[in-house]
């Protein structure tokens, strides 16, 4: 069962009458196929050409579908022999950044990434995908890891922003954010980061600091939600639209401006229609990426994200 955001209605219509069309016909004689081919080619390209053009606001409101791929899914679907490790030697465990070792087209990998669940009781458990400081020092723990053990570093980005209650703020939630963002920043290893869905504030950076950055076609990345800018520039959530327009969330928009490397095509209609076909290609694109890193010596994929880094703030 697909759920249909606001601006995929009239697709919804179309999907609705193929539906009836096939069970009213289902055991008859009549011969529907010409017109179910029709409509079907019709649902296509009516599909096709409002994901052609989404605003920002659209994509954002696709990156946070709740059928979307998140962590697991990719884990399920494009990596193999996944070792989860947990905890941060200090504190305790945080479900909402998950990681280990796995494997990427054979090759020996850490993995690391926000999950927010896919269900009600997996939302709650995963925190929505906010990391507390015990994930990203989780996250830290991992990529000091991957340096000594020589072991590339893969990140898969899916989150709202850290988690902003007071308990978090108690245990050092900034300091977590600042230490894991120079955990990426000093790695000997090469590093790969892939926005799939959003990417919200520090609670991003702090696993997207690499010298290679993806974004999913219709992923988001920001320093503050739409909703969170607008209330503070115009008092209401409302004007969310419009911020998300000004900020330039959308991969495309951060792909012109340096922010990102690459864009990863996602299926027609996002990645949750076709999960598999969105975590190969995923998968694909970081496996080439590290392909290229391969061959660095550790200063030179230290400056490499630096240079990145530096190139951006000016």
């Amino acid at each position: 069962m697909i759920s249909y955001l606001e601006f995929e209605k009239p697709v919804a219509e179309l999907e609705q009458r193929i539906a009836e069309l096939r069970s009213a016909a289902d055991g008859d004689d009549v011969d529907i196929s010409t017109e179910l081919h029709r409509l079907e080619q019709k649902s296509a390209d009516l599909l096709a050409s409002t994901y052609e053009s989404l605003s920002p606001w659209q994509k954002t409101q696709v990156a946070r579908h709740p059928s979307r791929p998140h962590f697991r899914d990719y884990v399920e679907q494009a990596f193999e022999d996944f070792v989860p490790l947990g905890g941060d030697r200090n504190y305790g465990d945080d479900e909402a950044i998950l990681g280990g070792f796995a494997k990427l087209n054979g090759r020996k990998i850490i993995l690391i990434g926000h999950e927010k669940g896919n269900d009600t009781a997996s939302r709650i458990r995963h925190n929505f995908g906010m990391g507390k400081p015990e994930g990203y020092r989780k996250a830290i723990r991992l990529m000091e890891m991957a340096g000594r053990f020589g072991l590339p570093v893969v990140t898969l980005v899916d989150t709202s922003g850290a988690f902003p209650g007071v308990e978090a703020e108690e245990r050092g939630q900034a300091e977590a954010i600042a230490r894991s963002t120079e955990a990426c920043l000093a790695l000997p290893v090469p590093m790969v980061a892939a926005i799939v869905g959003e990417g919200g504030s520090g609670g991003a950076v702090a696993l997207a600091s690499a010298e290679r950055v993806l974004m999913m076609e219709h992923a988001v990345y920001s320093v503050i939600s739409p909703e969170g800018c607008a209330s503070i520039l115009w008092r209401t959530a409302e004007k969310a639209p419009d911020a998300a327009e000004a900020m330039k969330v959308t991969a495309q928009d951060l792909k012109g401006l340096g922010v990102i490397d690459r864009i990863v095509p996602e299926p027609v209609g996002g990645a949750h229609r076709d999960p598999v076909v969105a975590a190969t290609s995923l998968g694909a694109a970081i496996a080439e990426e590290l392909d290229m890193l391969s061959g660095y010596a550790p200063h030179e994929l230290k400056r490499q994200r630096e240079d990145r880094f530096l190139a951006i703030a000016g």
